[in-house]
Order: structure tokens, then C-alpha cells, then sequence
């Protein structure tokens, strides 16, 4: 073990760029959640995110393969596993994600920073609503409650040659994975332009030095990899208290979302403690609680 050295020198770039690769129709993306808002909380503007929507299926390649009931029924699945919300009823057909993700892509190119209030609207409306992603007019209802996004330049944009072109090089990047460390650890997918990433995967890259997260991962594996290429950054302890957790977030967060941002180390989010100070917060009027789901939403009052 380390006990004395150096003090470490100034990075010649001191943020990280951390490109996460992710879709609104995949649950496991969704499910990342809880661990991204970790490390958005100990690293702070010390990481540069940057979000690449992989474009999972539109009409020409095909529906995805699973029906409505087999989606909820894994909704269940997920919800008991990883704890976002979910709500498991079967929607009213398959949809495909094509068009939530240019809407991600043209909010990124008119109102950049808007994209992650997009997606994270987008998911939620995926995986707690009857709404389609695929369906033109509730895409609009949702992109209509992100406040401050110019929701109908947005949908305007959706098939003009930027968007078309910045949506072409997202999947073309999102399908750029062979060779590499998620291909390895098989945590790509198979696809006719090549191996493709799977939700959510991350490249980490700090001046010339990279490490790739492939797919799903737990928040050590995250963590680990920040750590390694940044050990001269500032790392934030976790919050103690959960209005704490919710000063980053004015959207919002799930209860295992403030749950595993006030966890230290490799513990095991404590949810069942958390939720119970959420609602003694509520009675205070110091929170606001916004039915999700199997769960909710929490936002500071």
C-alpha cells in the first residue's frame, strides 16, 4: 500500500470526456442511472459528458423483437433488480426509438446541454407511460415539458440535413466497437455495419490516455476507471442528507438515484433509510413527490 510520494502533478487536460453511448428506448441504459448520477456527483464539471444516441431500431431495420407483454413483464425484472422506476403495463404496440433520437440529436445541435433533459424525459416516458416513443404527437406532448427547450424548432428539425447527418455519425460511432475492450467482455451487439455498443457504454478519454466501459456496468467499475485517469481530481463525498443529493438535480431524482449518490465506497445503497427520510422531508414541505411508476421523482420543495 502507498503510504507516502509525490503529490501528483496537473493533468496536461484536466477534464475527462466521457462519451456515453445510450438509446431512451433501452431499459438497461435507463437502469444505469442510479450509478451515472454517482459519479456526476463526486466528479462534478471535472468530466465532460457528451451523449451519442445509438438509434437501436426504426421502421426499415425492424420493431424490436419483444412483444408489449414480454416488455413489461421485463420491466418488472428490472425494476426489482436495479430500482428505477418502471411501470409494467404493456403498451399498445412495439415502437421504435429513431425518432426520440433525432429529437436528442437536433435539441443537442439547437439548445446544446438540453439533450440530457431530452433523454431523460424521453426514458421516463418510455418506461412509466402508455406514450410511444415512435409517435410523432407524443413525442411533442413530452418534449413540450422540458422547460426552456424551443420544443417546436425541435420537432421542425427532426428530418433536416443536420439533424440527418449528426444522426449518421451517432450510429455510425455507436457501431464502431470491434476491436475493443466492450467487445471483449461481450458487451456489444451484433449489427450489419458492425459490432455496436450496447446501452449505456462509455469511452473515458483524458488527453492521450482512454479506458472503455462497455455496456452495463456497476458504479466501482465507473469509478475505478475515473480514479485511474484523473488521480489528481477532486473527488466529493457523499451527501448525508437527501436535499443535499437534490441540489445538483432541480429535474429530479428516483429514490435509488438519491439512495446510491449518498452511498461511500462499495457499500450497498441503503433505499429503505433513504425513503424514509424523503418522506419525512415530504411531511416537512421540504420536498416534492411526483408519482413515477412503481416509485417516484423527488424534487427539492
Amino acid at each position: 500500500m502507498k503510504t507516502e510520494g509525490p503529490e501528483p502533478t496537473p493533468a496536461t487536460s484536466p477534464r475527462i470526456t466521457a462519451r456515453l453511448f445510450n438509446d431512451p428506448s433501452c431499459p438497461w441504459g435507463y437502469s444505469a442511472s442510479p450509478a451515472l448520477r454517482a459519479i456526476e456527483w463526486r466528479y462534478r464539471d471535472q468530466i465532460d459528458w457528451q451523449l451519442v444516441v445509438i438509434g437501436l431500431s426504426d421502421p426499415e431495420t425492424g420493431f424490436p423483437k419483444f412483444t408489449p407483454v414480454q416488455m413489461a413483464g421485463f420491466f418488472v425484472d428490472m425494476r426489482n433488480r436495479y430500482g428505477m422506476p418502471f411501470a409494467a403495463y404493456p403498451k399498445e404496440r412495439p415502437a421504435t426509438s429513431s425518432v426520440a433520437c433525432r429529437a436528442i440529436v437536433a435539441t443537442r445541435l439547437l439548445q446544446p446541454g438540453y439533450e440530457w433533459r431530452v433523454l431523460r424525459t424521453l426514458q421516463l416516458l418510455q418506461f412509466n407511460t402508455p406514450l410511444l416513443l415512435d409517435d410523432e404527437e407524443n413525442l411533442q406532448a413530452a418534449l413540450s415539458s422540458v422547460a426552456g427547450l424551443d420544443f417546436e424548432s425541435v420537432m421542425a428539425a427532426l428530418y433536416l440535413d443536420p439533424v440527418n447527418d449528426a444522426y449518421r455519425r451517432d450510429r455510425a460511432e455507436a457501431r464502431s466497437a470491434a476491436g475493443g475492450a466492450a467487445e471483449l467482455q461481450k458487451k456489444t451487439a451484433e449489427s450489419p455495419d458492425g459490432a455496436r455498443y450496447t446501452a449505456p457504454s462509455i469511452t473515458f478519454t483524458r488527453g492521450t490516455s482512454g479506458i472503455e466501459a462497455g455496456g452495463f456496468q456497476p458504479v466501482e467499475a465507473y469509478d475505478l476507471t475515473v480514479a485511474n485517469l484523473g488521480p489528481d481530481l477532486k473527488r466529493h463525498p457523499a451527501p448525508e442528507d437527501p436535499l443535499d443529493a437534490l441540489t445538483l438535480y432541480p429535474g429530479g431524482l428516483s429514490t435509488q438515484e438519491i439512495a446510491t449518490i449518498m452511498t461511500s465506497g462499495n457499500d450497498l445503497p441503503d433505499r429503505p433509510s433513504v425513503e424514509k427520510e424523503l418522506i419525512a422531508l415530504l411531511g416537512r414541505k421540504r420536498v416534492r413527490r411526483v408519482a413515477m411508476g412503481n416509485d417516484a421523482i423527488w424534487l427539492a420543495a
